[in-house]
Parts: C-alpha cells; sequence; structure tokens
C-alpha cells in the first residue's frame, strides 16, 4: 500500500481529468471520480492549496526554515565551484529565528568547512544543537543541526539504530517565557544508486534496454520497499516521542515520504501541518531527479498558527529550502 503514496498525484490528477471529460459529456460517471476526490479530500490538502490570502508578519512572530543542504555540496556533486556561498547566501538572505539543517556538515578545522561558526555569523540564531551521526579523522563530522536565536535549555536525541545517517534531535528553547521544544529530523532515504537514476533518467529520455528493464525495475522497488519499512519504525519512534513532550511543538526535517504516505500521517498526528494552514499551489520540496514530491515539512502544535508558507524558487542542492512564520 505505501506505493501508491507516491502515485497519488497522478492518481488525483486522472481523476480529475475523468471528471471534466464525463461532465463535458453530461455523464454520471463523473459521480465515481468526484466521489473518490472528496474521500481522499484530507490527503489532497497535503499536495496542493488554494489559499492566496497574505498574512501580515508581525514583530513578534517566529521565521522558520528547514532545509536539507546536501553538505554543503562537499562533493561539488552540482558542479558548481560557488555552490557552498549560494548555500549560505540563501540562509543569510532568510536570516530565520529558528534554522533546521538536514544533512549537515562540518570540519573543526579552520577554514571554510567550519560551518557551524559560519552559520553563526551569517545569521542572528547564534545559539546551536548539532548531532553527528559519522565522524572521520576526528574532526570531520557529518549529521543534523538546529540553530536558534533563543535560548537553548535542553538538548536529546532519538537515534535509530541504523548504520545509516539517520536521526531526530529535540531542541527545547524558550521563547516568551514558554517551553517549546523544536524537533529536527532526517528520515530514511531511498539511497538509490548510480545505475537506478541513469535507468530514471533513461525511461524520462524513452531510452530503456527493454531486456534490463524488467530487473532494474525490480531493483528500485526493492530500495523502495526497503526504505518504506525503515521509515515506518523511525517515525513510530519520533510520534510516540512527540505524544509523550508536555511543551509546545515545532516539527521540521527531511521525513524523505509523501503527505499520502504513513511516515507523514503518524508524526503529523494532531499537529497542524504549515503548507495546509498558510501554502498555496501545488507544493514540492525535492528538486532531484526521481518525481519532485513534498517530502520537507514545518508541523507545529495548535497553539501556533502558520503564516505565509513558501519554499525558494533555487537551490543548489536536491531540495528547496522551505520557510514560513508562526505566532502563538
Amino acid at each position: 500500500m505505501a506505493f501508491t503514496g507516491l502515485a497519488f498525484p497522478i492518481i488525483l490528477f486522472a481523476n480529475i481529468c475523468f471528471v471534466i471529460f464525463w461532465v463535458s459529456q453530461f455523464r454520471l460517471h463523473a459521480i465515481f471520480s468526484i466521489i473518490a476526490i472528496l474521500l481522499s479530500a484530507k490527503t489532497c490538502l497535503g499536495f496542493v492549496q488554494l489559499d492566496f490570502r497574505t498574512s501580515k508578519i508581525e514583530k513578534n512572530d517566529i521565521k522558520i526554515m528547514s532545509y536539507n543542504s546536501m553538505l554543503f555540496d562537499l562533493y561539488n556533486w552540482s558542479k558548481n565551484s560557488k555552490s557552498r556561498k549560494i548555500i549560505l547566501t540563501s540562509i543569510a538572505e532568510e536570516n530565520p529565528e529558528i534554522l533546521c539543517l538536514q544533512e549537515f556538515y562540518t570540519s573543526e578545522e579552520k577554514g571554510d568547512f567550519n560551518n557551524i561558526d559560519t552559520v553563526k555569523n551569517i545569521i542572528t540564531a547564534k545559539n546551536c544543537h548539532v548531532a553527528f551521526t559519522t565522524t572521520m579523522r576526528e574532526k570531520d563530522h557529518w549529521g543534523i543541526a538546529t540553530f536558534t536565536k533563543y535560548p537553548i535549555l535542553n538538548k536529546g536525541k532519538i537515534e535509530f539504530n541504523t548504520r545509516s545517517n539517520n536521526i531526530c534531535i529535540f531542541t527545547d528553547v524558550l521563547i516568551n517565557k514558554d517551553t517549546v521544544r523544536i524537533y529536527n529530523m532526517h528520515l530514511q532515504s531511498i539511497s538509490f544508486s548510480k545505475a537506478n537514476y541513469k535507468f530514471i533518467a533513461d525511461v524520462k529520455d524513452n531510452a530503456v534496454d527493454v531486456g534490463n528493464e524488467v530487473e532494474k525495475s525490480k531493483s528500485i522497488l526493492r530500495r523502495l520497499k526497503k526504505a518504506f519499512i525503515k521509515r515506518a519504525v523511525q517515525a513510530d519512534g519520533i510520534a510516540l516521542h512527540i505524544a509523550n513532550c508536555k511543551y509546545k511543538v515545532i516539527v521540521c526535517g527531511d521525513f524523505n515520504d509523501t503527505p499520502a504516505s504513513y511516515v507523514y500521517h503518524t508524526i503529523r498526528a494532531e499537529l497542524k501541518d504549515a503548507f495546509i494552514e498558510s501554502g498555496s499551489g501545488f507544493e514540492q520540496s525535492y528538486a532531484g531527479k526521481f518525481p519532485r514530491f513534498r517530502i520537507d515539512y514545518i508541523l507545529h502544535s495548535k497553539e501556533f498558527k502558520s503564516k505565509n508558507y513558501h519554499h525558494l524558487s533555487e537551490t543548489i542542492t536536491d531540495h528547496y529550502p522551505i520557510v514560513s512564520y508562526i505566532s502563538f
């Protein structure tokens, strides 16, 4: 059933086309597609919003940014020598009060890749909570990071007991005499190989070798299935942790799954989705070669109100940075 979540936008679009076609033919067959759309209305809202209102941003509103920074393009995947500077410029221009970075890399050596100090120097959010999943040469670190302008009262993490670089951290901060817990997470990736990406590109270009098509398709399905299973376990643990939290919460991260997924609905539970509350249009946050779904999220407790959710129009990484304001 998890695979149907990936196909949901296509199924939704097909049903809309059926409605238009049958209505134009004055046929009652349109009722079936209309019912299907209505039954899935809650899921539809996770993909598309038609709210074009603009809310006034107040002085005390909290600006939140979540971004899979792709290690600041450490390995030059983008083939752009200015990529790191572009990523940092985007962060500096937004200057959020709360910044959640996934796929974070930093080096303890002085220089360009001491990213903890670099980020602190370009935004007002000077307090940070960083957790590492991998360390090499005792000075190079890979992990996740939360930066905030608010005083940090407590730090913790939810480990997934896997060999991957996936993790969830939580940071308790003091905002207007209230303690608020910020969750920042990066859930299980699909981890496609170069061969998988080449096959996807060949499918798009109609250059598939029919002889190898079935086996290569199976390889992709196996990776998807493995990731679905791992993310489900991770989501269960995070949802339980949030349910037991006595504070208001803000949840940010790269879920690596769509709004039609078990992962999204499990973690969201009773929380509000900033995109549903204040976004507009058909939202996508993934910018890579796989179909461009919405897989990055900003969620929050009902005590908060979100405003002006949007994603930045340009990105060097394979994710668009997402931004929202929230107020008590």
